[in-house]
């Protein structure tokens, strides 16, 4: 598999040889079956810096609504979204979910923006990336000459616009091996719901890289391909609904069938959280 956006591979990023080495996994809180991490931007890029200092391999799955309700029919998709060392807030209705069961997050954790937000932090730490996914390897090119163009020196080792299917054992050895040989410390996995928590959950143990990061649409946002929801939209929680408008063929099923039972299977955790107060994890 050829890697059409490589880059030169340096030794540990310059950034962490002095990061301290302490224990940065935030606590969690369940929602309908799922531990999301109360967290926030700051606290999740610590966490990847010290993993790729420790060298401590680990992934990130960005959960929302979406996730969480298709967590409840995909027995596969759970497995790998509790099997992940951290399950984010993506949403803004996750993040009031959690405040309303008595957290204090002041925002969410946006894929799209912990992408942007670490790829500026690490244009000055040195931190190398692989990129996995995309519509086409076209849009993928697009994706990291605007990363680039945005964040000088940032280091885009390699990456790979994976076909719409399954890939066979020959394929996933071939980009395990390649992905290897770039010398990445974080893979960006934008391959959508629920295909990438299980790409994760199944090549984690045959990746160097100490980080993985699904972070669905935030490959078509960044390379420009897909328009992003102004920002007043996604701070009212409508986001979903500006995608739709832009996606409908795509999205209509999923907010039309797991928008309303997120909405009930809260109300239902909620009623149990107001008689018989928070469950501790």
């Amino acid at each position: 598999m050829a890697a059409p956006i490589p880059a030169p591979i340096d030794e540990t990023p310059s950034g962490f040889r002095d990061l301290a080495v302490v224990d940065s996994t935030p606590p969690t809180t369940d929602l309908l079956g799922v531990p999301l991490a109360l967290t926030d931007y700051d606290e999740t890029m610590d966490w990847m810096d010290q993993a790729v200092a420790r060298e401590d391999k680990g992934y990130i799955c960005v959960a929302a609504t979406h996730t969480v309700v298709a967590c409840q029919d995909d027995p596969e998709l759970r497995e790998a979204v509790l099997k992940s060392s951290l399950t984010v807030p993506d949403g803004q209705p996750l993040r009031w979910a959690l405040n309303a069961m008595g957290e204090h997050l002041e925002d969410r954790v946006y894929g799209p923006e912990l992408m942007a937000r670490y790829c500026e932090r690490s244009a000055q730490t040195g931190t190398r990336m692989f990129l996995y996914g995309g519509r086409n390897q076209g849009a993928l090119v697009q994706l990291a000459l605007n990363l680039r163009k945005r964040f000088p020196g940032l280091k885009i080792v390699g990456g790979y616009s994976p076909p719409f299917r399954e890939l066979d054992a020959e394929e996933e050895d071939a980009i395990a091996e390649e992905i290897n040989r770039s010398g990445a410390d974080v893979v960006w996995v934008g391959i959508g719901v629920p295909k990438q928590e299980k790409w994760m959950a199944r090549m984690r143990d045959r990746l160097d890289a100490p980080v993985l990061v699904g972070v669905g649409a935030a490959f078509d946002f960044h390379a420009g391909l897909v328009p992003q929801a102004p920002l007043w939209v996604q701070h009212s929680g409508l986001e979903w609904a500006y995608r739709l408008a832009h996606e409908p063929r795509r999205l209509w099923k999923r907010y039309a069938i797991n928008n309303p039972r997120f909405v009930a299977g809260f109300a239902k955790q909620y009623a149990g959280h107001l008689r018989h107060g928070p469950v501790a994890h």
